[in-house]
């Protein structure tokens, strides 16, 4: 019988709570895509987050998609990038580059002003892709600089119509970030343990 390998039941678990949540915003709106309804309550509205303290969007917004194609596109970059991170990163580490990608990619985006409305996962998904890349990138002792050009390239790929850069870049920026601070710990954590085996002998 086959079973999914539990390293990787993260990335399916956040894919499944996406489409669940599309699920429900369908039929909330009533049709195939998600209705004004439930994208103005759950959605980054900045208007309602700068005026009426609807901080939550923060959150909320990142499970949240405007129809089909769009969940599709975010759910499989997710499930191509997010099996790669789980191989690197225990479930804290993993989270912890989704989510905060995620929210600093909404952070930027208010700056965009109280008319600027978004919704998907796309500034979390940004974010896991670039502590992927970065962190081996760093691990295996190599310039960072090639990992950067082609993240930022990626970056320059997904502008265009109706595309929230900012979110991009806030959540590709944490990610790097994130991605590079663990490689560094690990690589100077195993020189320490290292060192302290060789003195022990």
């Amino acid at each position: 019988m086959f079973r999914v390998p539990r390293r990787f039941m993260l990335t399916y678990t956040i894919i499944a709570m996406n489409v669940a949540v599309y699920v429900l915003t369908s039929i909330w709106g009533g049709s195939l895509t998600t209705g004004d309804l439930p994208l103005e309550f759950l959605g980054q509205v900045n208007y309602h987050i700068i005026y009426d303290g609807w901080y939550w969007q923060l959150f909320t917004s990142i499970f949240v998609h405007a129809d089909v194609v769009h969940l599709f596109g975010n759910m499989f970059s997710l499930f191509i990038f997010g099996l790669r991170a789980e191989e690197m990163f225990d479930a804290k580490e993993y989270l912890l580059i989704y989510f905060a990608s995620g929210l600093a990619g909404n952070l930027l985006t208010l700056l965009m002003g109280p008319k600027m409305f978004s919704v998907g996962a796309s500034g979390a998904i940004f974010g896991v892709f670039g502590a992927v890349i970065i962190y081996i990138r760093r691990e295996t002792g190599q310039s960072i600089i090639g990992a950067l050009l082609f993240a930022f390239f990626l970056l320059l790929l997904n502008t265009g119509y109706q595309v929230n850069v900012l979110a991009h870049l806030g959540g590709l920026v944490a990610g790097l970030v994130i991605g590079y601070l663990l490689a560094t710990t690990r690589r100077k954590t195993a020189a320490n343990y290292n060192y302290t085996i060789s003195y022990a002998r």
